[in-house]
């Protein structure tokens, strides 16, 4: 029995290294096959991307591993494991939260305020800008200014610029008529010439004359008669507008001058120059040249004149806030409630278009 005993306890004793060292035998083959399975999954992923809990548990274990280990087991270079552990270091250490706030930002009806200011003023500076802020109570810098116009897609230096086309049009808009031809061809297929002017402030329309060959004698006459059309208006206005078309000549411009009044002569190839003009007519071909056949010059100065009373006196424009130019000359009308009262249509152009009006 004592013997079977003492079997027993060296046997065990004598088993204990042979389970210890298949147990090592066993983890290292475990790490073969995870190194193994590791080298398979980075053939099939182009880039291994890492959470943040990933990288924290990475930079912990390194370490706990030699550095001169680290290329053959971790699958980042070194020199991110580093950039890593820097980060952790950084973030247990900051004091960012301790700092104290910047400059606070500008609030954003100071913002709008600075863009309306620069818009309703392009000659306007930043610097002038901030003064008119200053003015009303608001400090602020210049470089803040700056910031916002330059944001806001606005040159915050436009004095070093010449003043745009469109705004020197847009200032002087009270004294400005533009002249244009418009063409027309008949069903006999001959072309008719119409001079339109356009005043810029009110929008209305006037046409100067109708001919089938347009020479420059003749548009001095058609000058002289839209001056005498316009009457007392004459004494408004400081420009004429008109492109460089040779049918404008020396004399017809003498006309203008005359009576005090300078002439604008559009670029070359630029219709955007001369746009209220041009939209004029374009307004005039959609809605009443290409949708008739004409005949002759007597047909075509009926048709425009009845056009033109209509586009004059009944027709809203949008640059006008709906109003007809007639109704910008005088009082807007009263609001009224629609509903209470009898719209009668009335065709014009044999019901080419319509006008309305409230039945009495």
């Amino acid at each position: 029995m004592l013997l079977s005993l003492l079997y027993l306890i060296v046997r065990c004793l004598l088993g204990v290294p042979a389970v210890l060292l298949r147990r090592d035998l066993s983890k290292d083959a475990e790490l073969l096959v995870l190194r193994h399975e590791n080298a398979v999954l980075h053939r099939q992923i182009a880039r291994v991307r890492y959470t943040p809990a990933d990288r924290l548990w990475l930079a912990a274990l390194s370490r706990l591993l030699p550095r001169r280990r680290w290329r053959e087991i971790f699958s980042v270079t070194p020199a991110t494991i580093l950039a890593w552990h820097r980060r952790l270091v950084a973030r247990k250490w900051g004091y960012s939260n301790r700092r104290r706030p910047g400059r606070p930002p500008t609030a954003a009806a100071i913002k709008k305020l600075v863009i309306r200011m620069a818009t309703d003023n392009p000659q306007w500076g930043h610097r002038r800008v901030q003064g008119e802020l200053v003015r009303l109570g608001h400090r602020i810098a210049a470089s803040a200014v700056w910031q916002i116009l330059t944001t806001a897609g606005i040159d915050p230096a436009p004095r070093r610029s010449g003043q745009t086309w469109k705004q020197f049009l847009t200032m002087q808009a009270k004294g400005i008529v533009a002249v244009d031809f418009v063409h027309v061809d008949t069903v006999f297929l001959k072309r008719i010439y119409a001079l339109i002017v356009v005043e810029h402030r009110s929008r209305r329309a006037h046409l100067a004359g109708i001919t089938a060959n347009p020479t420059g004698a003749w548009t001095v006459q058609a000058a002289r008669n839209l001056l005498m059309e316009l009457g007392e208006r004459v004494d408004t206005l400081t420009f004429v507008l008109r492109d460089r078309d040779s049918r404008f000549t020396r004399a017809f411009d003498a006309v203008f001058e005359a009576e005090g009044i300078r002439i604008l002569a559009s670029p070359s190839q630029a219709p955007r120059a001369n746009a209220i003009c041009e939209r004029m007519i374009g307004s005039l071909r959609r809605e009443l040249l290409d949708r008739l056949l004409l005949v002759n010059e007597q047909h075509l100065r009926r048709v425009l004149t009845v056009y033109l009373r209509h586009f004059n006196t009944v027709r809203p424009h949008r640059t006008l806030k709906q109003l007809t130019p007639a109704q910008t000359e005088n009082l807007p009308p009263t609001p009224v409630d629609l509903s209470g009262y009898r719209v009668r249509r009335r065709p014009v152009l044999d019901g080419l278009t319509s006008e309305y009006e409230i039945a009495a």
